[in-house]
């Protein structure tokens, strides 16, 4: 296996970053939709250059910590940026 090979076959196309955004947002949101803390919470998954961009409103502050452990721990993601709100609190304009 000489360096640059990075497990790509001749004539196949390498993944594209739109190909590691969308496989990291299909992990985080099945992830979610598995753990106990945030399964039944209102939770969008979106994912831009490997940042995973959660929003939407959870019930408790614990709900919203554990939703971003849970998309820092899928493999590639650089960063998570957390929007997730409580019930009846706006965002800062």
């Amino acid at each position: 296996m000489f360096p640059e090979d990075h497990g790509w076959t001749a004539g196949a196309s390498r993944p594209t970053p739109a190909d590691d955004d969308a496989r990291i947002a299909a992990a985080v949101a099945q992830r979610l939709a598995s753990d106990w803390t945030t399964r039944r919470q209102q939770i969008t998954v979106s994912v831009q250059n490997q940042v995973v961009i959660l929003a939407g409103i959870v019930s408790d502050p614990h709900a919203r910590q554990a939703a971003a452990a849970v998309a820092w721990n899928v493999a590639g993601v650089l960063d998570v940026c957390n929007a997730l709100r409580l019930p009846g609190i706006r965002p800062h304009r």
